[in-house]
């Protein structure tokens, strides 16, 4: 379960916006304990890969054992920036009070898309803000808010932020009516000695927090970037090591020739001249 959400209930509601059916093969993002995943097993009988970087995977195995959905809920440990994944091998793609973490991310998105099929879902629930806090951080969140509050935003923030790239194409984004009462009663059942935040929920009443969703496609036309993730390690004696003598003139014609005969793709090449 998250802390700032019942993953049951935000599972529930993602859903909706969904269309699953018997055999896919769905990743769940940021599971958890994977509560939700066996949820989505046993709601519509997917195969789900419960991927999480903090909670202990074999915990989570053991959970799943327990749940009797060992053969359609695999757990896994991985961060979400480095999946290990083949291309395309998902059929949809669910994440819940998890993707702000790494999704706000310019990028993210980017390289997230291309592990799921063209035309395959990618949705995303969880705690966010109702609007935009605008100026100054308003006094009844202070006490509450923190520096990592900062990766909260709101619904058409999101949708902003999906829609520029070009990537998907968004079929579902809205705010859950009465959302901050739902955290609020998530709260008071999971933690109720924490005053400080069911204060700020009580004191907000849903004018800053809430829950969103938003539901996207991807698009088949788009070509996604590469994601570079690593340089060549291999050692190879610099140009500007050579005696004076010895240095060619280089000129951007004769640099990107000596980069490409050396293996660098043009992305490398960029990085390696800088």
């Amino acid at each position: 379960m998250s802390g700032g959400a019942n993953s049951l209930w935000l599972m529930e509601w993602l859903t909706n916006a969904l269309d699953l059916q018997p055999g896919m093969r769905v990743l769940d993002l940021g599971c958890g304990r994977a509560a939700a995943s066996i949820f989505l097993q046993r709601e519509f009988g997917v195969q789900v890969w419960a991927t999480d970087l903090w909670c202990d995977v074999s915990e989570n195995g053991e959970r799943i054992r327990d749940a009797s959905v060992e053969d359609g809920v695999f757990p896994l440990h991985a961060d979400a920036r480095s999946l290990p994944f083949a291309t395309e091998f998902f059929d949809a793609i669910v994440s819940i009070d998890s993707y702000f973490y790494y999704g706000t991310d310019d990028l993210y998105l980017n390289y997230l898309a291309r592990f799921v099929k063209p035309g395959g879902p990618i949705g995303i629930a969880g705690a966010g803000l109702v609007k935009e806090i605008e100026g100054p951080l308003p006094e009844h969140l202070r006490q509450w808010w923190t520096q990592d509050c900062w990766l909260l935003h709101s619904e058409s923030w999101w949708r902003r932020h999906w829609e520029r790239t070009g990537i998907v194409d968004i079929v579902t984004s809205d705010t859950m009516p009465d959302g901050w009462q739902r955290w609020l009663d998530w709260q008071q059942i999971v933690a109720p000695d924490n005053e400080v935040e069911i204060k700020a929920l009580e004191s907000d009443r849903g004018k800053y927090l809430g829950y969103n969703r938003l539901v996207g496609r991807r698009r088949g036309q788009t070509k996604l970037a590469d994601h570079v993730v690593s340089l060549p390690a291999r050692y190879m004696k610099s140009l500007c090591f050579a005696a004076k003598q010895d240095r060619p003139t280089l000129t951007p014609h004769r640099l990107r020739s000596t980069f490409r005969d050396r293996g660098y793709t043009s992305t490398e090449s960029r990085t390696r001249a800088r």
